[in-house]
């Protein structure tokens, strides 16, 4: 298989300061483009209320991955599924998309909200959500991902039962 090299474009400032499974919204951050951009690879993205982020998992180990059908979470009452099947730092590459919305523009800072990445993430790549390039037709999902994900995933951080600090 063909490796491909990719440089970061930009990183996460601030927002979550460490890995969690849920409360993930509500949560400011920042994604600050690299100096190595033009200002106007920007240009119009203001326009748009989501990004496409793409990101890695750099706080994960290669040793992490997980080639094999396993319960999400651990949670025996869920089917075993397959590595792709999964949407973590235990895949392959690492790798991670998330539709933040975008809140604000300020020089190579956009500010953005419910973006379930960590301070310090690189950024691969980013791009306006485009509506009509979202999922056509209907959506078909077995019951387990609602149940994982449903009660807690976006719920506010501010809300997260041990009341840690962010």
């Amino acid at each position: 298989m063909p490796t491909y090299e990719v440089k970061s474009i930009a990183a996460v400032v601030g927002g979550h300061t460490r890995v969690q499974d849920d409360y993930q919204g509500g949560v400011e951050s920042i994604i600050r483009l690299d100096d190595a951009y033009p200002l106007e690879t920007l240009q119009g993205i203001e326009e748009f209320s989501h990004l496409t982020v793409t990101w890695r998992f750099h706080l994960a180990r290669p040793e992490d991955v997980q080639l094999h059908a396993r319960s999400p979470r651990g949670n025996q009452n869920w089917p075993a599924t397959g590595t792709f099947v999964h949407r973590n730092h235990r895949r392959p590459n690492q790798l991670a998309v998330s539709y933040p919305r975008l809140l604000k523009v300020e020089g190579r800072d956009l500010l953005v909200t419910d973006l379930d990445a960590v301070d310090g993430t690189p950024v691969i790549d980013l791009a306006p959500y485009f509506e009509q390039m979202g999922p056509q037709g209907p959506i078909r999902q077995p019951a387990w991902p609602g149940e994982m994900l449903e009660p807690n995933y976006w719920a506010k951080a501010s809300e997260r039962p041990s009341a840690r600090p962010l």
